[in-house]
């Protein structure tokens, strides 16, 4: 298969598992985080953030490291699955409730952001 043709499908592919990624952790999450953002809140859009950037950081790590599409997938789903995971935990272990990303304590959204980066970096270096 010519480069260009490879090139062309990991990005479609990459692009259409991120937006996948978007959709499911929006839902799993308690709370509309694209009105929270569209409201100016900073807590949503880093807790949002830094998720897809964990995620995609695996994406990326996928990319280079695997010999097929098959494999590609499968890294990819379950960077998905530690993403959303990150979050339950997090949320869990630091009682922060919805309430908290919606009043827009940036705080929280910051700690929620960095969680889902450290852990797609570390799943990211893990796939090498």
């Amino acid at each position: 298969m010519p480069p260009i043709a490879n090139y062309i499908i990991h990005l479609l592919l990459a692009a259409v598992l991120l937006l996948v990624f978007f959709r499911i952790y929006t839902w799993v999450t308690p709370f509309d985080e694209i009105l929270l953002i569209r409201q100016g809140n900073n807590a949503a859009a880093l807790s949002l953030g830094g998720a897809m950037i964990g995620f995609s950081l695996t994406v990326a790590s996928a990319i280079l490291h695997t010999a097929s599409y098959q494999e590609f997938l499968a890294w990819a789903a379950g960077a998905l699955v530690v993403q959303v995971l990150a979050y339950a935990v997090t949320t869990k272990l630091l009682h922060i409730s919805k309430e908290h990303i919606e009043s827009g304590n940036t705080a929280f959204g910051g700690l929620i952001g960095a969680v889902s980066l450290c852990l797609g970096a570390i799943n990211a270096a893990c796939i090498s």
